[in-house]
């Protein structure tokens, strides 16, 4: 749950319930927060979970069971998946080495499973997993002026870079580590990471404190992350190869084995995987798994779709067969078909792109 639902509550937040979580939906008016947050900067509390993995092998630990390589320098980070025997996408995370120990923020249902399965595969190792998820909260700082807001409050460190390295500074008298984001909105953006009994005062001064930001909850990061073409773990991510996704900024084909990579690397090497992610512009806004046909065929289906306050109009992202190359398909919206137009993505230019953006290899 949200370490600072009285702080939510006093600026209007209305709440839902994602992954067993209680999280913000809005403040009201989420469309606005969309522009406000693309042309400024906004806030959000990000419900993950928190993983930490400590002891003399972590690294090596960590390393063998995720998709990417786990970097060994304090300060780094890295976007992985974890996987099943037949590729499939277990669960995404981000892993930071933050010195003596490893921490891995992953979808909030997703940590309390994955420290029975890690601690169930420690034998010789010198390796201690537990979920930390009530220890911190973590805030996001998104937007095109995202810079000049956490360059703004930050003490004792300036604005990290590359995406996912992270430095440690302070916010008045709470310290904090702040991450460079991968870009998910579209717009720059930070992770801001604190003690759980100092959240309160970093969302006070993140919301109060030099530059202007807007308080915005999981409805405008929908909107955002959809504009910015960006794959999320539930909707888009969940039980598919990554290779169908096209995140290839996830998977590091060259290192040591890991669960899943033979069946990933086959169709990587093949570089035509079943299904591939696309935009579509749907005259009406369909529902999540809508079905998409090119003529009479079934093609695919709609994994997420929205009402674009940039573009004033619906988009959505779907799974279509992967030689599906109309630049047209039909989308089912209450029963009938309507014609949905297909983008590249983005759909929206902003001041970064995601770094999950799809990309694909075409081999013969």
């Amino acid at each position: 749950m949200t370490v600072v639902e009285e702080m939510h509550e006093r600026y209007g937040a209305t709440f839902e319930t994602r992954a067993g979580r209680k999280v913000v939906r809005d403040y009201g008016r989420p469309e606005r927060t969309t522009r406000a947050v693309r042309n400024g900067a906004g806030v959000i509390e990000m419900g993950y979970g928190v993983v930490v993995v400590e002891g003399d092998d972590r690294v090596e630990f960590v390393d063998n069971a995720v998709s990417n390589r786990v970097p060994d320098e304090d300060g780094e980070g890295v976007y992985a998946l974890l996987l099943d025997p037949q590729g499939r996408v277990e669960t995404d995370m981000y892993v930071y080495n933050a010195g003596e120990r490893l921490l891995c923020f992953t979808p909030p249902e997703r940590a309390e499973p994955l420290v029975e399965d890690w601690s169930s595969k420690v034998f010789i190792q010198d390796v201690s997993v537990r979920d930390a998820s009530a220890d911190f909260g973590v805030f996001g700082v998104h937007g095109s002026q995202a810079t000049e807001k956490v360059a703004s409050v930050l003490h004792q460190a300036g604005a990290p870079e590359p995406a996912l390295s992270f430095v440690r500074g302070s916010l008045g008298e709470a310290g904090v580590t702040v991450v460079a984001g991968d870009g998910l909105t579209g717009e720059e953006g930070y992770e801001i990471v604190c003690a759980a009994d100092a959240a309160e005062d970093v969302f006070d001064i993140l919301l109060t404190m030099g530059n202007g930001a807007a308080p915005f909850g999981y409805a405008t990061w929908d909107t955002l992350t959809a504009e910015a073409g960006t794959p999320l773990f539930d909707s888009e991510l969940s039980g598919r190869l990554p290779n169908v996704l096209g995140v290839r900024n996830a998977v590091d084909f060259d290192k040591g084995c890991f669960v899943g990579q033979e069946v990933v690397s086959k169709v990587e090497n093949r570089g035509r995987p079943s299904q591939r992610l696309v935009g579509l512009l749907p005259e009406e806004l369909p529902e999540a798994g809508a079905a998409v046909f090119a003529g009479d065929a079934s093609v695919g289906e709609v994994t997420r779709a929205v009402e674009s306050p940039t573009l004033e109009r619906p988009i959505a992202l779907a799974l279509v067969d992967y030689d599906a190359d109309a630049d047209s398909f039909d989308v089912r919206v209450d029963g009938d078909d309507v014609t949905a137009e297909r983008t590249s993505l983005p759909f929206v230019e902003g001041s970064a792109v995601s770094e999950r953006l799809p990309t694909y290899v075409d081999r013969e």
